[in-house]
């Protein structure tokens, strides 16, 4: 199941079966409200541009969390405790993994965990040549669904799931239920969680942070229909469409929407896709949390949030859960 990367990093492989772009495309454009699978937004420009968004004035997400992993990395290391293997959930920021492990003393394996096996190899050497004291322990595999972990040289005294970001918020309600509970199961007896969660604000600021003034978040949103053109011999026209993003408080979230100008028919992969205009394609959704609903997710999935830390205006929240 292993194979040798290097002198310095092994990697456990259990990617799964992927059903087909084709499928999960057709899939979603046939429903009666059309949807598109977010994490095809991640092409090598889709990636570009979504770390551009990060940089943006408007996206307050990453610098936020970043500003609180900073400031509070000593309470979060002490509580952590020494000998713990951080199992780090999708690609994450490698800023903040750095400033995770700079909090820690006397680690004893970081394990990365991503299906994008190129990008998951990438972001291990690279801590693995900037902490050499640390075993890094890459896997490669769907973190919602069972595997087993490596054994570290270092038995730990606990494993941290670390989930960094606001990706929980790209769950439904019962899908973030079914990945809390995997990473309950990832924690083990004993173990805890640390998870950036993106919290409820006035309208005005959320709406803000996904409709730049730049318009780089547009270009992301409409860069997958690049994508589909080029890998599905799909005919989007994406002057035909525009990128909206709205606040729908009833279901406390972001939707990312690509909005048909006028009644065309495009062609994916071979099949006819027709629009009315003022149709729209729901390509993602982010649900914003306050701190007792999400502390009551977490509860009904076996965890008890410990600690909470925010920025001063309240923005977005680290939480350490057991």
């Amino acid at each position: 199941m292993s194979r040798s990367t290097g002198a310095r990093v092994a990697l456990r492989d259990y990617h799964p079966q992927q059903e087909s772009m084709r499928d999960a495309i057709l899939e979603g454009l046939r429903l009666k409200q059309k949807t598109l699978p977010a994490f095809y937004f991640y092409d090598e420009r889709g990636s570009q541009l979504f770390d551009q968004i990060t940089e943006l004035p408007e996206y307050y997400l990453t610098r936020t969390e970043i500003s609180i992993m900073r400031e509070h990395g000593p309470e979060i290391g002490a509580l952590i405790g020494e000998h713990a293997s951080i199992i780090e959930l999708g690609s994450g920021s490698s800023l903040k993994t750095r400033l995770l492990i700079d909090s820690l003393r006397k680690l004893a394996a970081y394990v990365p965990v991503e299906i994008a096996r190129d990008q998951l190899m990438m972001a291990a050497r690279s801590i693995a040549a900037d902490y050499p004291h640390v075993e890094v322990l890459p896997v490669c595999a769907d973190f919602s669904e069972p595997f087993d972990l490596p054994h570290p040289r270092v038995e730990p005294l606990r494993n941290l799931v670390y989930f960094p970001g606001s990706t929980i918020g790209n769950f439904r309600s019962h899908e973030a239920y079914d990945l809390l509970r995997a990473m309950r199961r990832i924690a083990a007896p004993g173990g805890a969680l640390l998870i950036g969660v993106d919290l409820v604000k006035d309208r005005a600021t959320l709406e803000r942070a996904y409709n730049d003034s730049q318009g780089v978040t547009a270009e992301f949103n409409l860069n997958m229909f690049v994508r589909l053109n080029r890998e599905l011999d799909a005919d989007f026209d994406l002057v035909a469409f525009r990128h909206r993003a709205v606040w729908n408080e009833a279901k406390s979230r972001i939707e990312m929407h690509l909005v048909s100008l006028r009644a065309q028919t495009v062609v994916v992969a071979g099949e006819s896709v027709d629009f009315r205009a003022g149709e729209y394609i729901l390509s993602e959704c982010s649900y914003k949390y306050t701190p007792q609903g999400f502390a009551a997710l977490a509860a009904e999935a076996g965890f008890a949030v410990r600690r909470v830390w925010t920025d001063p205006a309240g923005l977005f929240s680290v939480q350490y859960l057991e």
